[in-house]
């Protein structure tokens, strides 16, 4: 077997029964979490600039790795377009805003913006890549996604109507502009009903009660398919196994 043919084998979510992939990930997913750490508080300590130096480090080698090795990811084109087009891919863009932040250039225009710390959040997707279940339910979302995205159309169309009637037969102080009327949609439909912003009529809150028992089916609908999706798959899965 070819030198980066091991390289793409161990770093690509592949097969556990050889332990250097097994190592490779264990690694990776540690150094992910040491990234995080610092992103859980606001003060700036030496240990957490060396947890982001460290992890750094480990995410450029492992973005260097695939990058080297994705005329195999991409074996379906050209080796130069592999190459080419491998860090326009949605997980390499990922690794990439993982990397950015840390470099001082970089951090300075993000900070321009106040979105630092916000895009090294971008790092816990990470996670997505060592999880063979993510992976699965991802490959879920993906085959359903013309369902799911019905769904979505349908609750998008739901809201707007419902914010539409309500800051129209409202006149209560509750809603100060649409926002705030798509604001009381989206939570009403969502079943969260936070309270902040509620109907003060005897035809609102009939609405209000309306929307969130359509919210309850809507809910429901995009969680059975996705489960049943996933048990497919999941018994697929342990079909090729065995």
């Amino acid at each position: 077997m070819k030198f980066r043919q091991r390289i793409y084998q161990m770093v690509e979510t592949g097969n556990k029964d050889i332990l250097i992939n097994e190592i490779y990930d264990w690694v990776m997913l540690v150094f992910i979490i040491l990234s995080l750490v610092p992103l859980t508080s606001r003060k700036e300590y030496a240990v957490f600039e060396w947890f982001d130096k460290i992890s750094v480090t480990a995410f450029i080698i492992d973005y260097i790795l695939r990058w080297s090795t994705a005329d195999y990811r991409l074996s379906n084109m050209p080796k130069w377009k592999a190459f080419l087009l491998y860090p326009f891919t949605a997980f390499a863009i990922i690794d990439l805003l993982s990397i950015l932040p840390s470099f001082t250039f970089f951090n300075r225009v993000f900070k321009l913006f106040r979105l630092s710390r916000l895009v090294k959040i971008m790092r816990i997707f990470k996670f997505l890549r060592y999880s063979e279940n993510m992976l699965m339910l991802l490959r879920v979302l993906h085959k359903e996604r013309h369902i799911l995205f019905t769904v979505f159309l349908m609750a998008v169309f739901y809201i707007v109507v419902t914010a539409l009637v309500m800051f129209n037969l409202e006149e209560s102080v509750q809603f100060h502009n649409f926002f705030d009327a798509l604001y009381w949609a989206t939570t009403t439909l969502t079943t969260v009903g936070y309270g902040d912003i509620y109907p003060a009529t005897n035809i609102g809150r009939v609405i209000s009660m309306f929307s969130a028992i359509f919210g309850v089916a809507v809910i429901a609908l995009p969680s059975g398919v996705i489960t049943a999706s996933y048990l497919e798959e999941l018994k697929n899965s342990k079909k090729k196994a065995s």
